[in-house]
């Protein structure tokens, strides 16, 4: 039999974590690569926040193929209950012994003197039912009970709803997992978990507290181009750095989605397809769908992209596009945007807003059922609903 492979070694400083990461095509100023050394040392959690696709997710990945460990990853939605992060009934397993129970059922309760004792022997059999056999292990608790030392990344934990964020602090902050049924599991050898924030929402002061934290943003010019040098484009050296600076450009104009760095290094591999050596207004307007995705920002950025290729060139009146990329004409682009801009303004700051509601202390002491104190006092008044306009088509048909 062949041998195992040894796990590869722990990380002995911060430059380790630099150099490991580095080997496996992960670009880590320091700031990161300290991060990563104390979760691996101080056995706790880390969040990192940050804009989509700025190597958020990557990291975990790295982390576990640096380390040698298993990957666990959880995926967390709108609407996710426990039952999909934690564990699940194997209930088909449990009907079949349920038929096998009653097969035997006869055996159990011979020589029983009354009902009572009858009753008394079956309910001895329910812990068969609910126990490690039967029992269909989620991300939280595979990475828990697990023998194998895991990586767990709790992906986009800002999608999940409070409730399963409040299911996850027992994980966080003791490694272990409570089952109702059978009892608490404790990891033999804690996870590195690894949470992820797009910052949809603001996550609670509990969770926060329980983890090292990191913001991460787009990185500067020369560790961009670093990147793109690590994943091996194929584009010129020259060429890549005019490219990294037009992509900097493109994320100081208002857009709805900014390109994010894995979204450069596809747009260099694109341009190496194509052969292109030197960057110019029209290759890169024929090709910049590979980082902007809504039409409202390719409109802003074709109005700009002469001047980011070209600093010293005069741009045309905003809103009128180059007609040989097929890019219709509108006047009244300049009000539209306007509006948008005005309207994305107010919708940020009402976001904002609701955030910081739902993050104020105590707002769940009231208002709900089942709070404390006295429920409603009144209905709510009814509404021209479907209900009232039904009522109304009767009131007409009895009149008639």
């Amino acid at each position: 039999m062949p041998a195992t492979p040894a796990r590869p070694a722990e990380f002995t400083s911060v430059e380790d974590v630099t150099e490991r990461f580095a080997a496996h095509g992960y670009i880590a100023d320091r700031r990161l690569a300290t991060t990563v050394f104390l979760l691996t040392r101080l056995d706790k959690p880390v969040l990192l926040e940050g804009p989509a696709g700025v190597g958020k997710t990557e990291l975990a990945k790295t982390l576990a193929a640096t380390t040698g460990r298993r990957l666990l990853r959880l995926q967390c939605y709108e609407g996710q209950d426990e039952s999909r992060a934690l564990y699940e009934w194997d209930y088909g397993k449990q009907l079949l012994y349920t038929q096998m129970l009653r097969d035997k059922i006869g055996e159990l309760t011979a020589g029983a003197p009354d009902l009572v004792s009858a009753v008394r022997r079956i309910e001895e059999q329910d812990s068969v039912f609910f126990s490690d056999r039967f029992l269909a292990p989620r991300p939280l608790l595979e990475a828990v009970r697990g023998e194998e030392p895991s990586v767990l990344l709790i992906d986009e934990v800002d999608r999940a709803d409070e409730a399963l964020e409040a299911v996850l602090l027992e994980c966080l902050a003791e490694y272990q997992v409570s089952v109702p049924e059978i009892g608490t599991y404790t990891a033999k050898t804690p996870p590195y978990i690894v949470l992820t924030s797009n910052n949809s929402r603001d996550l609670s002061a509990a969770l926060k507290r329980r983890c090292l934290h990191l913001s991460l943003g787009y990185p500067d010019a020369e560790r961009e181009l670093e990147i793109l040098r690590s994943k091996d484009t194929g584009l010129p050296e020259a060429t890549a750095r005019h490219l990294v600076e037009v992509v900097r450009g493109l994320r100081e104009l208002r857009l709805r989605k900014n390109p994010s760095i894995s979204e450069t290094v596809d747009w260099a591999r694109t341009l190496a397809v194509l052969g292109v050596e030197e960057l110019g207004p029209e290759v890169l307007a024929d090709t910049v769908n590979v980082v902007l995705k809504y039409e409202r920002d390719l409109g802003r950025a074709l109005d700009v992209l002469p001047r980011l290729v070209d600093p010293n060139r005069t741009l045309p009146e905003p809103g009128h596009h180059h007609d040989g990329h097929g890019h219709p004409h509108h006047h009244h682009d300049d009000h539209d945007h306007d509006d948008r801009h005005h309207h994305d303004d107010r919708h940020e700051a009402d976001g904002r807003a609701l955030r910081t509601a739902m993050d104020r202390q105590g707002r769940h002491d009231k208002g709900y059922y089942g709070a404390p104190g006295p429920g409603p006092t009144r209905r709510t008044a009814p509404g021209a609903g479907q209900g009232a306009r039904a009522f109304a088509a009767m009131a007409r048909r009895r009149a008639v």
